[in-house]
C-alpha cells in the first residue's frame, strides 16, 4: 500500500534537504507545517499555508515561461494556493496549465525548490507566510500561451538570462541558476 500523501511529502522534503543543504532550514519549517495535516493546505490558515509553483520550461529546456503577475506587478513563475489539495505537484501542474493555457504540460521529477516568503496584508487578509513547493513543469511542442486574468503578460525568457538578471525575484533567479547548473 502506498504511503499517504502527507507521509510521502514529508519524505520528499527530507530528501530535498539532503540534496540541497542550503534549503534544509526551509525544509524543516515545511515539515513542521506539514505535521498540522490538511489544515496547512488551506489559505484560511492565516499564519501561513502551502502553495505550489512551477519552473515552466520549454520543450528544449532553454526558456522559461514567466507571468507578469497582476497583483504583484513583477515577473514570476506560475503558481498558487493548494486549496486543500495535498498533492503539490498536481497543484503546480494545474496552476501552470491555468495560467499559461498551454496543453500537454507534465511535471518532471520531484521537488525542485522550496521557498518560504512573506505575503503582506492585502484587502483585509493579514500578512502571512507562503510555503511554496516548486516543481519543474515541461512544455510540449505547443508553446502558444494564453494570457489569463491573473497576468498582465506572459513571456518565454531564456533561463540563463533569468539567472543573470539581478532585477528578477531572488528565488526565481535561484531556480534558474539550479536549472542552468543541471546542464
Amino acid at each position: 500500500m502506498p504511503p499517504d500523501p502527507i507521509t510521502a511529502l514529508e519524505s520528499a522534503f527530507t530528501a530535498h534537504a539532503a540534496a540541497w543543504p542550503g534549503e534544509a532550514e526551509d525544509a524543516a519549517r515545511f515539515i513542521v507545517l506539514l505535521r498540522e495535516g490538511v489544515h496547512a493546505f488551506l489559505r484560511e490558515r492565516l499564519e501561513g499555508h502551502f502553495t505550489a509553483s512551477a519552473l515552466l520550461v520549454s520543450a528544449d529546456g532553454r526558456r522559461t515561461l514567466l507571468t507578469h503577475h497582476r497583483k504583484l506587478g513583477r515577473w514570476l513563475q506560475p503558481g498558487g494556493h493548494a486549496d486543500g489539495d495535498t498533492d503539490l505537484a498536481r497543484v503546480a501542474l494545474t496552476e501552470a496549465s491555468e495560467e499559461s493555457g498551454l496543453p500537454g504540460l507534465r511535471v518532471e521529477g520531484g521537488i525542485f525548490d522550496l521557498d518560504r516568503h512573506w505575503i503582506p496584508e492585502r484587502k483585509g487578509v493579514p500578512g502571512h507566510w507562503h510555503h511554496d513547493v516548486r516543481y519543474v513543469v515541461r512544455a510540449g511542442a505547443d508553446e502558444a500561451y494564453v494570457v489569463g486574468e491573473e497576468s498582465n503578460d506572459l513571456a518565454w525568457i531564456a533561463v540563463d538570462a533569468v539567472a543573470a538578471d539581478e532585477s528578477m525575484d531572488p528565488s526565481l533567479r535561484r531556480m534558474a541558476l539550479k536549472w542552468v547548473a543541471r546542464g
